[in-house]
């Protein structure tokens, strides 16, 4: 077991990130819409972001509102995470979505093919 699968059981087993993950899948949210969603403060949500993002859960992106403001949105950036147990051992396997453009770019030609 490493310390980066410990991460990710921790994160988990913690309602306001399992919560952050849930809404994030549907679309990129900023804090304040997160913070509407999940029914938690700001600094609740600050700092499961951090810890979501140290682990590689979510990533932040710049957005810019109509006044010409910029402001982060958070995106998830996994699909899935298994805990296998087996042989007195677990491991933990978190498969991550393909948010990169070059790889949407590639899913899209190869579908036209």
């Amino acid at each position: 077991m490493d310390e980066d699968e410990d991460a990710v059981l921790a994160l988990l087993d913690d309602e306001y990130a399992r919560a952050i993950l849930a809404h994030l899948t549907i679309e990129p949210m900023s804090v304040d819409e997160l913070c509407t969603a999940c029914e938690m403060s700001d600094a609740t949500a600050y700092r499961r972001l951090n810890r979501l993002r140290d682990a590689n859960l979510v990533t932040e992106r710049q957005a810019l509102d109509p006044d010409g403001h910029h402001y982060k949105q958070y995106a998830a950036t996994v699909e899935r995470v298994s805990v296998t147990f087996a042989d007195g051992a677990y491991e933990v396997a978190v498969t991550r979505s393909r948010t990169d453009p070059a790889d949407r770019f590639t899913d899209l030609f190869e579908g036209l093919s």
